[in-house]
């Protein structure tokens, strides 16, 4: 790794954080000396990847699709650092099924946890980034939210809609300091692990670098959208994919 950045002072949320992009995103920040909260709803997890005691890594169990508990981890965030600075939603779920079979539950829970779940967070983090003169918004969308995939309507129409989410609130906060962006990743996660072993190769067949990243290759990214270089870049969605987006 060549890229560095500095962190220092800053409070960063990062969603998803117990595992995949998440994890990776929050591991970079934490050594790039920032202040990071790691919130997954799977608590068992999150203690287990980042229970080590560290003053700098505030972990907190966090139901992103769920207003109150959103509001109050912003709370506490706040209460303990006095900030929050950047937040890099990234909390996700997959429930595949082609649309004439897809349930309420599948469809709820996807959107829910996606597109609500950066609302949640978005709006609970935005006043305290008004009140300080600062913030970053880095969300994470996919190549799926722009083209759509065979049997992820509900997945597509969520990252769809945190695209347009992302442009809106680019704009409605810009004069404030505050910048909005998203990444598109192609990235080896738990996701993509679940893929059966002869679609996983038809994708692979479709990147032109030939492989999926690491997740840790998706950290330089969006640590620069989070920098204070990146403070006239708003309202973007950079793709992070290998070329696929071609």
């Amino acid at each position: 790794m060549t890229i560095t950045y500095n962190f220092e002072g800053r409070t960063v949320l990062v969603t998803g954080a117990a595992q995949g992009i998440g994890k990776a995103l929050a591991e970079f920040f934490v050594a790039s000396s920032a202040r990071v909260v790691v919130a997954d709803r799977d608590a068992t997890l999150l203690n287990e990847e980042w229970g080590g005691g560290n003053d700098n890594v505030l972990p907190l169990e966090v139901d992103v699709a769920d207003r109150t508990s959103v509001d109050n981890a912003i709370a506490a965030v706040v209460a303990k650092w006095g900030s929050i600075d950047v937040v890099v939603n990234n909390a996700g779920i997959a429930r595949d099924s082609v649309v004439w079979k897809l349930t309420d539950e599948q469809w709820d829970s996807v959107l829910a946890v996606h597109l609500t779940g950066t609302f949640n967070v978005t709006r609970a983090a935005v006043p305290h980034m008004r009140s300080s003169g600062f913030g970053r918004i880095v969300n994470v969308t996919s190549y799926t939210g722009i083209h759509g995939n065979i049997g992820q309507s509900n997945y597509a129409a969520a990252k769809g809609g945190i695209i347009a989410f992302t442009k809106s609130v680019a704009k409605e906060t810009a004069r404030f300091g505050i910048t909005a962006n998203a990444i598109s990743p192609n990235a080896a996660t738990a996701m993509v692990a679940a893929v059966p072993a002869e679609k996983l190769a038809e994708m692979t067949a479709t990147v032109p670098q030939g492989r999926f990243a690491d997740p840790s290759e998706m950290a330089a990214a969006v640590a620069f959208l989070a920098s204070d270089e990146a403070a006239y870049i708003t309202g973007v969605v950079l793709p992070v994919d290998g070329g696929v987006s071609m």
